[in-house]
């Protein structure tokens, strides 16, 4: 029986414009996209320590200047101003107080940085519906290895097999099933909808 409902954050509560933030910095969508990779797909991962909380954003910050020094003012604008980077998700976001209302605990567990998940929640609704939560900086895990939802199942005594996680990532989804969770991977914001109106 499903009594927990566990959400990712990105591409699930939420979808990013990190494309458009270069472009309103005045930069062709071709160079948003170069800049984009640089940043998330570095060989070195530093993307991947800022989310695991092992990097500040000032570390992060001055790690890509000294990488990509012609590039180095509109990166710091990007991480310093990241706050309009996210756009919400309501349809998503209008069934937290349903679910609560019909009985199940609602919880997070995604991949974020400090920084970054404070100023992109701040003034999101859905938080206050929240029974919980685990953040890969919280814990220095990252999906999808197995450590983070043990994590996340640990602090709140969940029994994986009571749990459903909507994802975004394959892998993720993957690894949720192997620990012994239900999943689904979100591939559409219909396709979330119409997986929690099941719920109810």
């Amino acid at each position: 029986m499903i009594r927990n409902i566990v959400f990712d954050v990105g591409d699930v509560l939420f979808h990013y414009r990190w494309k458009d933030m270069f472009m309103d910095y005045g930069v062709s969508e071709e160079e948003g996209i170069r800049i984009g990779k640089q940043i998330f797909d570095e060989p070195q991962q530093r993307w991947l320590q800022f989310d695991k909380g092992l990097l500040t954003l000032e570390e992060l910050i001055d790690g890509y200047a000294k990488s990509y020094p012609k590039d180095a003012e509109i990166i710091r604008f990007f991480l310093n101003h990241s706050e309009y980077m996210p756009v919400a998700h309501p349809e998503a976001w209008r069934f937290f107080p349903k679910l609560k209302e019909k009985g199940y605990k609602v919880y997070l567990l995604s991949n974020y940085s400090k920084e970054l998940f404070e100023r992109h929640t701040e003034h999101a609704d859905f938080m206050e519906y929240l029974d919980g939560k685990i953040v890969s900086y919280m814990v220095n895990e990252l999906k999808p290895d197995a450590a983070i939802y043990q994590a996340l199942c640990d602090k709140y005594s969940l029994k994986p097999e009571e749990c459903i996680f909507f994802d975004d990532r394959k892998e993720n989804v993957e690894a949720a099933i192997a620990f012994g969770m239900k999943a689904k991977q979100v591939t559409s914001r219909q396709g979330l909808v119409e997986d929690l109106t099941e719920l109810l």
